[in-house]
């Protein structure tokens, strides 16, 4: 069974089961942070890096990066503020999003914050819901739980719950409706400011931000008539600009450049109306910017 190595090497918390435990397992991966986890092992080493994982509790992974016991962890934004802990949000990682909601009956008399005071309220998230009620001058009684909070109502432990929510298709099953949003949430990278190893920290970060990044841009590249050069540049300007590159008719160049991936459409279409050609659409994995 692997244990962790004494000395300075850079430990990072990852959820150990889960969608979690994939969207990190997936991204480490995709960054160049290769590692091999034996079934159910809790310790892994990443290859070519002076890296531990440790593979925990996902609600516990604040807690253990603001005591130190790991300098990094991927955990939910949401998890990190109940927690209360002192560890600092590293980078967001642009995937898990969702909102944390206060969900009550569709035929409930109740229409807004205040309507709960004095009401029972079934959560995962005590805190953060009772920082939020008491901004509303509502104090309720909190039945704090782990899981299946959506059903508490029916068993009449509940009057209206704090739950996260992605979809909606939970809360119609139930027949529950959204009384009020507390918050947005999604993934995050958090670090502690008692790092063992800030250079390899700094380098894991950069290593994320070429896979977050890249998701949300496309490399085009398509021909363009030399003289519409100047107006295809004003569709797709790129960062610093674009790369040109002439083509074999001097009267015509090829462009590569990255844009937005929900601006592609729409560039191709402008593109065609200024004489561009073989316009070609092709996914980024990674990047540095």
């Amino acid at each position: 069974m692997k244990t962790l190595d004494s000395g300075k090497n850079l430990r990072i918390g990852l959820p150990s089961k889960g969608r979690l435990s994939d969207i990190a397992g997936d991204l480490l991966k995709q960054a160049g942070l290769s590692f091999r986890r034996q079934s159910r092992g809790l310790f892994a080493r990443v290859s070519g890096l002076p890296v531990e994982l440790i593979f925990l509790r996902t609600d516990d992974i604040p807690t253990l990066c603001a005591e130190g016991a790991i300098d990094m962890g991927i955990t939910g934004s949401d998890l990190l503020e109940e927690s209360g802990g002192s560890a600092e949000v590293r980078m967001r990682l642009g995937v898990g999003r969702c909102r944390l909601a206060i969900c009550v009956p569709d035929d409930a008399n109740l229409n807004s914050a205040a309507d709960l005071d004095g009401k029972r309220i079934a959560t995962s998230f005590p805190a953060i819901t009772e920082r939020y009620l008491a901004k509303h001058q509502a104090s309720a009684h909190l039945v704090s739980l782990s899981g299946s909070v959506e059903v508490m109502i029916q068993l009449g432990v509940a009057d209206a719950i704090v739950d996260l929510v992605e979809t909606g298709s939970t809360l119609a099953a139930n027949r529950l409706r959204i009384l009020e949003e507390i918050d947005s949430y999604e993934t995050v990278l958090i670090q502690n400011d008692r790092c063992r190893d800030k250079e390899t920290a700094d380098r894991v970060v950069r290593r994320l931000e070429g896979v977050v990044i890249a998701r949300d841009y496309s490399l085009l590249e398509y021909n363009v008539p030399r003289s519409k050069l100047e107006a295809a540049e004003a569709i797709t300007p790129g960062f610093n600009s674009p790369t040109v590159n002439t083509l074999e008719d001097p009267e015509w160049c090829s462009v590569r450049v990255m844009v937005k991936r929900g601006a592609v459409i729409d560039a191709m279409e402008r593109l065609e109306t200024v004489g561009a050609s073989a316009v070609i659409e092709t996914p980024i994995s990674n990047c540095r910017l």
